[in-house]
């Protein structure tokens, strides 16, 4: 669902295969699916037997949900035997959720977990090992009505859910140079390294039929779309874009998409758009550190592995991917990435004590590395790079529709019903587009997956 720092992500069957082989701007051979071979799950075996690692492996059969994940499950040694019970007996009463029940919203997903029998290994073990990736927060801090859209959708929706897809390019080369490229196509004009400062009305509206002035809020997101706006002809709204110092050039536009965090978006609102526009700035933030590391020689063998009971999360290979092999001097050299979500306690370290607390974790976690020299070490920081999911955020996340006709909202901050994943940035653009095709009363054959219809 959420990007990791190599393209690695899990894949919801159907439509992110899709994606992985191809899509819809000609990506064909852009990404490769893992199936269910499952990733590997690393744990020092125990404090008698340091420098052991037990190796564990989560992995689905070819068999309907949710038996498709029993025979992992009952050999997964970072669990007792009484834990792995009682994980099935809390997988299917999350199965019995509803996401959309607005009531979730207000539950942390640790205390249902807890109240289900789940000790603090399992959570640790299990849980948040996935939810921590997904939702980049804790149990703790992430609301039940997210988490168990994440686990219902990835574990207990269909059997290949779970499976892990990558990019087999650069992120930059499917989110940036073929996106680009369509654009380019259809005529689009694309302003870069430009930031737009205001959203001005440049002709009052006369009227608005069928405009509902109710602002959008809840879970759900057909709810959240609410009816149409449609402006007059005289409505029309002008964008001030800085492209330069002291530079701004204005935009004229019939409807306008305000694409940009919370907070930015705060600022861009016209007044009188959201009934309360105060809730964008109590929805909060989470960060993710990402540790870069290469080494003078091949210290990992798998694509990646996750880490418990250490402050290592999620490790992957990215030589391939980076393009490394091809570099001069580096052809036996391998550069791999740690991606720490919910990084709370670490995000503003200094590089020196990144290097002090990660480099004797690899080592622990990689034998190989413990002889390896170290060529390079870096971190790259996104100190805002989701909203938080805690509980109650539900109600703070606006849909894409505002009182202000033509003015939308896109963002995976809003409301989707999705954590902050690619899942729901995609979802709230196609939103946002079906209800600004609609009030200019364009056709158009935008439906994802039901996005159409909801926000119609």
């Amino acid at each position: 669902m959420r990007d990791r720092p190599d393209g690695i992500r899990p894949a919801p069957a159907g439509r992110f295969r899709r994606l992985l082989g191809g899509g819809r701007r000609g990506g064909q051979g852009l990404g490769a699916l893992l199936g269910g071979t499952g990733g590997a799950v690393l744990e020092e075996a125990s404090s008698q037997a340091a420098g052991r690692l037990r190796l564990g492996r989560l992995r689905r059969a070819a068999l309907p949900v949710p038996l498709h994940l029993a025979a992992s499950l009952a050999s997964y040694p970072h669990l007792s035997l009484l834990e792995r019970a009682s994980v099935g007996r809390a997988a299917l009463a999350l199965r019995g959720l509803d996401p959309m029940d607005p009531a979730l919203d207000d539950v942390d997903f640790a205390s249902w977990l807890r109240e289900r029998g789940q000790s603090a290994r399992t959570i640790e073990a299990l849980w948040d090992l996935v939810g921590i990736a997904t939702l980049n927060a804790t149990a703790e801090h992430a609301s039940l009505g997210l988490a168990a859209m994440v686990f219902k959708t990835g574990l207990l929706s269909d059997p290949g859910a779970a499976d892990i897809g990558w990019a087999s390019v650069p992120l930059g080369e499917l989110h940036d140079t073929r996106a680009r490229a369509a654009l380019d196509k259809a005529a689009v004009r694309t302003i870069l390294r430009g930031r737009a400062t205001a959203v001005t009305r440049t002709a009052p509206p006369t009227g608005a039929p069928g405009h509902d002035p109710a602002p959008e809020r809840g879970l759900r997101p057909e709810t959240a779309a609410g009816s149409a706006a449609v402006p007059s002809a005289g409505a029309r709204w002008q964008v001030a874009v800085e492209t330069g110092p002291g530079r701004t050039e204005l935009l004229d536009a019939d409807v306008v998409v305000i694409a940009v965090p919370q907070r930015e978006a705060h600022e861009l609102l016209p007044e009188g758009a959201l009934e309360d526009p105060g809730a964008l700035l109590k929805i909060g933030t989470a960060p993710i550190l990402n540790v870069h590391v290469v080494y003078d020689r091949k210290v990992l063998r798998q694509p990646f592995f996750a880490a418990i009971g250490s402050p290592v999360q999620w490790v992957f290979d990215r030589t391939e991917h980076s393009g490394m092999k091809d570099s001069p001097g580096a052809e036996n050299s391998q550069y791999i990435a740690l991606s720490q979500s919910a990084a709370e306690d670490d995000i503003d370290l200094p590089v020196a004590e990144l290097r002090e607390k990660y480099l004797p974790e690899l080592e622990r976690l990689l034998p190989a590395a413990r002889g390896a020299t170290v060529k390079d070490f870096f971190v790259t920081r996104e100190r805002t790079a989701t909203f938080a999911p805690a509980p109650g955020v539900g109600r703070l996340r606006p849909g894409a529709r505002t009182r202000a006709p033509g003015i939308y909202l896109a963002g995976a901050w809003t409301a989707t019903g999705w954590p902050a994943t690619m899942e729901s940035a995609v979802r709230s653009g196609m939103h946002a587009a079906v209800a600004a095709l609609t009030t200019l009363g364009r056709p158009h054959d935008l439906d994802f997956e039901g996005v159409g219809r909801e926000s119609v």
